[in-house]
Parts: structure tokens; C-alpha cells; sequence
């Protein structure tokens, strides 16, 4: 199994599974409306503060280890560290833009979760 596909594979279920949740028929008999309105909106908050923080936690590991990569190979040949600092500093923003939509998008299920209660 490749290095990417640890962290597709995961991400394209956890998608799939999110989708269907926020796809589905609420039912028609008003006490399962009931319990439908007081519990998934706590739920769809908590799936998206839980969101948030992997978010963070995937974007402070992936920049620590592209900075970490960068340092190494600058000790190793100091005088390569201009033609490194674009390539480490494109990646780094790549990493914190996908962060920041990531983070978009909890916040978005919050606000949508926020006004249902």
C-alpha cells in the first residue's frame, strides 16, 4: 500500500459516510422528528469540533516534518539552502490552505447544526 493511500482510503470513507449522513430522510413520525432535532445537530457539532481538531493535528504534523526535512538537508548542505526555501515554503502553504478550507467546512456544519437547535 502506497504512502498516500494510508490517508485517502480513510478520508474518502470518513466523506462517504458524512454525505450519507447529512443526506438522510428525516422520518416521518414526530416523535423520531423529536429525537432527530435534539440529537443531530449535537452530533453534527461534535463530528465537526472532532474534525477541526484533526484537521490541526494533520496540518501541525504535516509542516513539522516539512520543516524538520528542510533543516536536515540544510545541515547536510548548507550551501543548497536557497534553492530549498521555495519548494518548503510552496508546500507549507499547500498544507495550510487545505487546513484552512478543512476548517471552512467544520465551521460551516457548526453554523448549519447551531441554527437547527
Amino acid at each position: 500500500m502506497s504512502r498516500w493511500s494510508k490517508w485517502a482510503i480513510p478520508a474518502v470513507l470518513l466523506a462517504a459516510c458524512c454525505t450519507a449522513a447529512l443526506a438522510a430522510d428525516a422520518p416521518a413520525s414526530p416523535e423520531k422528528t423529536a429525537a432527530v432535532k435534539n440529537s443531530d445537530p449535537a452530533l453534527a457539532m461534535l463530528g465537526a469540533a472532532l474534525g477541526a481538531g484533526v484537521i490541526m493535528i494533520g496540518a501541525g504534523i504535516g509542516i513539522g516534518l516539512i520543516g524538520s526535512r528542510v533543516t536536515e538537508a540544510i545541515a547536510r548542505q548548507p550551501e543548497a539552502a536557497g534553492s530549498m526555501f521555495m519548494p518548503w515554503l510552496l508546500t507549507a502553504a499547500m498544507i495550510e490552505g487545505a487546513t484552512l478550507f478543512g476548517l471552512l467546512i467544520c465551521f460551516m456544519i457548526m453554523s448549519a447544526a447551531s441554527k437547527v437547535l
